[in-house]
């Protein structure tokens, strides 16, 4: 029998702490994790989303086999909850000690997301608005060595054969690389392989180009760009095959792994990396970095 909603009273309010665990719900689809990661027991959070459902007059997941899934009203909900949960957290930065300025320089690869990284800069900026961060883009070894040098006061990398990875790192993503290929291309039975690869200072080719020897597979290297446009652009245009993160699959673009005897390719990692004893901004900028792609997993 479905459960009969009325329209919130005129005298409503929404409370902070429950819109945040909704966000936790919905980007986790998991009622347990939501949990732990807002400091709550499954059984309590359950509560609180029965009574805002209650005060909204609206169901707002569903549950299935798969997890929990919004429904539409609860998409609804979520565009204004993100706002008034990052609004909130700005509020509070804004009252946390004394106002911070200074300069931060920080580095990061095309591959990781520059749009990502570029509003997560934004909502910094909100709260911090005497702190100057200026942005250098380059390849993850360039960017390692640059760091290194003193030049960067802290960067994001992704570790692999080219980039050794550091205890001290912060991981902010994990994700699966994929053979992507062109939607109905036949470069991925073409012999040689033609494969698609950024420059050698990439942390990815290495072991891309690993997997694909370990595995005897012929492969030639057709086309080289650090961008990820240019490289889906020669996958859309069926020049060649690439292992890329899973993300990246676009319209065009078909998974090949499991499929044309390609190899495991392996996995991608975000790391943060900061400098040993950081001013309180580049502390601030690093720890709402991380705090931000946690909310993002």
């Amino acid at each position: 029998m479905n459960q009969i909603f009325t329209p919130p009273a005129p005298a409503a309010s929404l409370d902070i702490d429950v819109l945040r665990s909704v966000v936790e719900i919905a980007e986790t689809g998991s009622m347990t994790v939501a949990a732990e990661r807002v400091g709550r027991t499954p059984a309590a959070l359950s509560m609180q989303l029965k009574k805002l459902e209650e005060t909204l007059g609206r169901a707002l997941f569903t549950r299935n086999r798969q997890g929990m899934s919004p429904t539409s009203e609860g998409h609804k909900l979520l565009v204004y909850a993100r706002k008034m949960v990052d609004l909130n957290r700005a509020a509070l930065d804004a009252f946390r000690g004394p106002a911070l300025s200074g300069e931060i320089t920080i580095g990061t690869t095309d591959d990781l997301g520059y749009q990502q990284l570029a509003n997560v800069l934004a909502g910094f900026a909100q709260s911090h608005c005497g702190v100057t961060v200026n942005v250098v883009m380059g390849q993850s070894t360039a960017l390692a060595t640059s760091f290194d040098k003193g030049t960067l006061d802290m960067t994001l990398l992704s570790p692999g054969c080219a980039v050794g990875r550091r205890d001290s790192d912060i991981t902010l993503h994990r994700e699966t690389l994929v053979w992507m290929g062109a939607e109905g291309g036949c470069a991925k039975s073409r012999t040689p392989l033609p494969v698609a690869v950024a420059n050698s200072g990439c942390a990815w080719r290495r072991q891309v180009i690993e997997a694909l020897t370990r595995s005897g597979r012929e492969y030639r290297v057709a086309y080289v760009s650090d961008f990820d446009a240019a490289l889906q652009a020669a996958i859309s245009a069926d020049l060649a095959v690439a292992a890329l993160p899973e993300s990246r699959l676009g319209p065009g673009l078909v998974p090949l792994s499991g499929a044309a005897g390609l190899p495991d390719p392996g996995e991608s990692e975000i790391v943060l990396r900061v400098g040993q004893n950081p001013s309180p901004a580049v502390m601030a900028l690093s720890e709402h970095i991380a705090e931000s792609y946690h909310r993002l997993r």
